[in-house]
């Protein structure tokens, strides 16, 4: 699984002009399915966001977890993570998991957060999307499975 977080003051996602998810103070997580990836990286990657401690506490340090400040997550499916460029100008995607095994993890994943007790809101898999946001600080954070 690979992961771009970035830590928002708001952020939405739209499909066909029409915002079908948005949330508040919290993480956008744009969420890459890798071949191989299943209900082990799923859970471990919900655990660690979750409890990742990337919010400010009174101080301006990052002690507070997504949890603690009772932030919300927009979480969208992008296989583009997965984009290999080594080779010529076009990118491949063969490390992407194929759309009918992932999208069944991407439904985990909103799940498995969801079950942590973080508000998510999400994207529509395989949908062009517009994700619109403010990131806060800024902040973005790369988590990938393999590292």
């Amino acid at each position: 699984m690979r992961t771009v977080l970035q830590r928002v003051s708001r952020a939405a996602v739209a499909v066909e002009g029409i915002v079908i998810g948005q949330i508040g103070h919290g993480l956008l997580i744009l969420l890459g399915i890798g071949k191989g990836d299943g209900p082990a990286e799923v859970d471990a990657f919900a655990g660690k966001i979750a409890n990742l401690r990337i919010f400010a506490d009174d101080e301006g340090r990052f002690n507070r977890s997504l949890l603690d400040v009772g932030g919300e997550a927009l979480v969208v499916s992008q296989f583009t993570l997965y984009a290999d460029t080594q080779r010529g100008r076009r990118p491949s995607f063969t490390e992407a998991e194929l759309p009918e095994r992932a999208e069944p993890l991407v439904n985990s994943f909103v799940a498995a957060l969801r079950e942590r007790g973080v508000p998510v809101a999400t994207g529509q898999f395989g949908a062009a999307m517009q994700v619109s946001l403010v990131n806060d600080g800024p902040v973005t954070i790369v988590l990938d499975s393999a590292s």
